[in-house]
């Protein structure tokens, strides 16, 4: 059985809140992308570390209501069995993309499809809003999550090497783009 099957998909409901923190669980840090620019066009390879280290970001700290029934933000989490297993938070940028705030598979669902199937959710609500497409950001160190973001058909569209200039394990933030058609 796909583990992707009998999962649902929600909104953010004033009842569900207390379920958004349970999807971040810690991730692996094993490689980073090493970006180029050349002709116009970002490419990059990849390096793998000697030490795997495990990270877990800080919970965020947001009125979660504003998330509610909002014409240009949602919060959708995945569920399976009644046990919150994803989610995936999103805004409607200015530049007319569905920007990904956080999206977040809890660790023993990666590599089951709860992320795509995220991804699929975040699509269609930005397609009823005729955005042009997604948009979000990840470090360079975060090997893991670039290689989900290209799976997912992401390309890399831009790089930043000064934003996260006070942490020394990051080189640079990444700007991954999902156009759509």
């Amino acid at each position: 059985m796909n583990s992707a099957e009998g999962i649902i998909i929600s909104p953010l409901k004033e009842e569900l809140i207390e379920d958004i923190h349970k999807t971040n669980d810690s991730f692996k840090v094993f490689g980073k992308v090493v970006p180029s620019f050349q002709s116009g066009k970002w490419s990059f390879e990849e390096i793998l570390f000697d030490e795997v280290k495990n990270i877990r970001f800080p919970d965020d700290q947001l009125d979660w209501i504003e998330y509610i029934d909002s014409e240009d933000k949602a919060l959708f989490l995945a569920y399976r069995n009644d046990d919150c297993i994803g989610q995936i938070r999103i805004i409607q940028d200015w530049n007319r993309f569905c920007y990904i705030e956080n999206i977040a598979t809890k660790e023993d669902f990666r590599g089951h499809g709860i992320g795509s199937l995220l991804l699929t959710k975040a699509e269609e609500w930005a397609k009823e809003r005729n955005l042009i497409g997604i948009s979000l950001e990840a470090q360079d160190d975060n090997l893991g999550a670039c290689r989900f973001y290209v799976k997912q058909g992401f390309v890399l569209g831009g790089v930043d090497t000064l934003k996260q200039s006070s942490n020394p394990q990051i080189d640079a933030t990444l700007y991954w783009y999902k156009l759509f058609k």
